[in-house]
């Protein structure tokens, strides 16, 4: 995934969100009950089913705690896990396993979550040429590992920021006067400052959609409409343009939408309401000739 591709960004989030815990003054706890030199071994368990994702985050997390830490990947990202699984070891230094445990525990089964719940949907539309997307509906500092396990969870993603494409919702519109004349500003933005990027444009009802068909787009976005009209405009377009449904779809109608011949629908709860995956880690080893003597 492209948004993977500076790691000194990702040092400096780990080191940002380790700040939470850690401050300047450490895991207190753990620096007043567990000696320096103790080792020792650790398994991070999966307590009910679900798709792996984050992983190798997790592993960051630890490593930027302690060096020393040895993380071994039990599953790989992607795969399901069952309740009693492990998902991965992590073996050293008994201080740093502990101080960095919730910091890796809260993203591994954050976005564990997303990409179970994500690949709960995919598999409701399976059969169909519907692809499962996700929003920029996600949690402030985590998006790109958000979208990442949407993609783990078998989804797509939909634009990551901004200025990836151009996506004229209602109030743009309301803003620009019409459909038509937040269309032609835009066009004539992007000629300007010699920008090439896809237009998408969100309709209510056939009337926008028979409008936005005229304009010649990218993709039409069918916004909180019932599935009887979404399949009236599928046949009103007829594949002379991508259509996208977006607006109060579930796990209990996304198969109706689908089957409607749609090529998208997008999903917000993927990563705005998402289950975190129950992952505990259990330290079930350390190294009998570091124990402290009478212990």
């Amino acid at each position: 995934m492209k948004y993977f591709s500076d790691e000194t960004k990702f040092a400096i989030f780990i080191e940002t969100i380790l700040r939470e815990d850690l401050s300047e003054v450490g895991d207190v706890t753990t620096l007043s009950t567990v000696p320096e030199n103790l080792d020792g071994r650790a398994i991070i368990i999966a307590k009910q089913k679900g798709i792996v994702a984050g992983n190798w985050i997790a592993k960051m997390v630890f490593k930027n705690v302690d060096s020393a830490l040895n993380y071994q990947f039990k599953q790989e990202d992607g795969l399901e896990v069952l309740s009693g699984d492990i998902i991965a070891e992590v073996s050293g230094p008994v201080r740093g396993i502990l101080s960095a445990e919730r910091t890796a525990l809260n993203l591994l089964g954050r976005l564990s979550g997303v990409a179970t719940l994500t690949h709960l949907f995919v598999e409701r539309v399976k059969g169909t040429k519907a692809k499962i997307l996700d929003t920029r509906k996600t949690t402030p500092g985590l998006r790109v590992f958000e979208k990442y396990a949407v993609r783990v969870g078998g989804g797509e993603n939909h634009r990551y920021g901004l200025s990836d494409m151009v996506l004229i919702k209602e109030n743009h519109i309301a803003a620009a006067g019409s459909i038509e004349s937040a269309v032609k500003r835009c066009r004539q933005y992007m000629k300007e400052h010699r920008l090439d990027l896809k237009i998408e444009v969100e309709t209510t009802n056939l009337q926008d959609v028979r409008t936005a068909l005229r304009l010649k787009l990218d993709r039409i976005m069918l916004d909180n409409m019932s599935p009887e009209s979404v399949s009236q405009a599928v046949q009103l377009v007829k594949g002379q343009v991508e259509l996208e449904v977006s607006g109060g779809i579930t796990l209990d109608n996304v198969s109706k939408y689908a089957a409607t011949g749609v090529d998208f629908i997008s999903v917000g709860a993927l990563t705005h309401s998402a289950p975190i995956l129950d992952i505990s880690l259990l330290v079930d080893r350390v190294s009998p000739e570091f124990r402290p003597a009478g212990t």
